[in-house]
């Protein structure tokens, strides 16, 4: 499956979730039970993925994780926050450059409709 195949069907699961839970609850939870879901899926999922950044050709573990990575291909970045902000977008874009991933979804969960709390983020696709 390609990137956009995955968001795709990650989408309509996160949907699913959001419709099950609404808005207003830790990002934890939508974590946790976003996990669940795509596993059931069938997806490969990852939580928490530590990600290393390369410096000087050496690996350093400065404290980077993936909230969710699905198929070793999408970078999922949860968040349950008033409202998206550039910083978020700028932490989304870094864990997919630093992984060489070539697109993440940033998803805040404390949206009245999911679809409107969703920004792809893309890099080099």
């Amino acid at each position: 499956m390609t990137e956009n195949e995955i968001s795709n069907r990650v989408i309509g699961i996160a949907i699913e979730v959001h419709n099950a839970l609404g808005p207003g609850l830790l990002e934890n939870t939508y974590k946790e039970c976003l996990y669940y879901k795509l596993v059931q899926a069938g997806f490969k999922v990852e939580k928490e993925k530590s990600i290393p950044m390369i410096f000087e050709e050496v690996k350093l573990d400065c404290g980077y994780r993936i909230d969710l990575l699905v198929e070793d291909k999408l970078v999922l970045e949860l968040k349950s926050v008033e409202e998206l902000s550039e910083l978020h977008f700028a932490q989304t874009l870094t864990y997919l450059r630093l992984g060489n991933f070539k697109l993440g979804l940033l998803l805040n969960f404390n949206s009245v409709l999911l679809k409107e709390g969703i920004r792809r983020v893309v890099n080099k696709l």
